[in-house]
């Protein structure tokens, strides 16, 4: 599959990991998958989406793999066209996912929901950056490291 169609690899790979990273921080908080996913769905479809059940959860998974669609579109994009990109495969992760972390963070979290930049809590902070990097930026890069289909 990941020679046929590497976006559709990367986009699933990536997606995957960035969601079970946020399933298990959410139970560690003390709340559940499903109300994560919601609050997901709050994005787009209004604080009423919280509401919706399941039906709420799965508007939210389909939120995340959208956004995660856009993500991976934006890098396989780039590096098709910015050879550089893809050396220090690490490096260029690294920088992507930051890039990432403050878009979502300093610019659409704010907006939509107010959220505070630069995040109150340092240690929240570095929740949020982490996937970014690890989950997104890393493997994206790694998997681009080569030639780019």
């Amino acid at each position: 599959m990941a020679r046929r169609n590497p976006f559709l690899f990367a986009w699933l790979l990536c997606g995957t990991l960035d969601i079970a990273y946020a399933a298990v921080w959410s139970v560690l908080a003390g709340s559940d998958p499903g109300r994560m996913l919601r609050g997901v769905a709050k994005g787009p479809f209004g604080d009423g989406a919280g509401d919706w059940g399941f039906g709420g959860a799965l508007a939210g998974l389909a939120t995340h793999f959208a956004i995660m669609g856009a993500m991976v579109g934006f890098w396989f994009f780039a590096v098709r066209r910015i050879p550089a990109l893809r050396h220090p495969w690490w490096l260029t992760g690294t920088l992507y996912g930051f890039g990432l972390y403050l878009v979502m963070n300093a610019i659409v979290l704010p907006l939509r929901f107010g959220a505070p930049f630069p995040p109150p809590d340092l240690v929240k902070g570095l929740v949020a950056l982490f996937p970014h990097i690890v989950f997104i930026g890393l493997p994206l890069a790694w998997l681009t490291r080569k030639d780019a289909p």
